[in-house]
């Protein structure tokens, strides 16, 4: 089966999710990333996207897609052991979206995330000994 085969592509990334959005200035009109994450989650992203060789694992250079992303993340000490309330803190999913569908793009699996059509994303606590991190699920759409 060739790369262009393929119609859709799950995989798992583990680690911190970080937000991308929020930027502070640092002086002489300079702006920087406000979380320091950012850097290492979007490469943690990308080297999951990427063959030994640096390319692509799947392209999707035309097609529409739908991206769902699922965020795990790391359980808060202070969180019961009994129950697992919902993630309604901080960070923002919509930041944390922006941050993976960047990632995709930079690692080459498709051209420009505009063309994502349809988007489906949710964040939520890891359970117990549940590993953080984001399922990612890209589909082709025939169109």
């Amino acid at each position: 089966m060739t790369v262009q085969d393929i119609r859709h592509f799950r995989v798992f990334v583990p680690g911190h999710a970080a937000p991308q959005g929020s930027k502070r200035h640092v002086g002489h009109g300079v702006m920087v990333e406000s979380s320091t994450r950012l850097k290492p989650w979007r490469s943690d992203v990308q080297s999951r996207l990427l063959d030994a060789d640096g390319q692509p694992l799947v392209k999707f250079d035309v097609a529409p897609v739908k991206l769902s992303l699922e965020f795990i993340l790391k359980r808060p000490i202070s969180t019961p052991k009994r129950t697992t309330p919902q993630a309604a803190k901080k960070p923002d999913l919509d930041k944390l979206v922006r941050a993976i569908a960047d990632a995709i793009t930079d690692a080459g699996i498709w051209r420009d995330d505009s063309q994502i059509v349809m988007l489906q994303a949710n964040k939520r606590l890891a359970e117990l000994a549940e590993t953080p991190g984001c399922w990612i699920h890209i589909l082709g759409i025939s169109e």
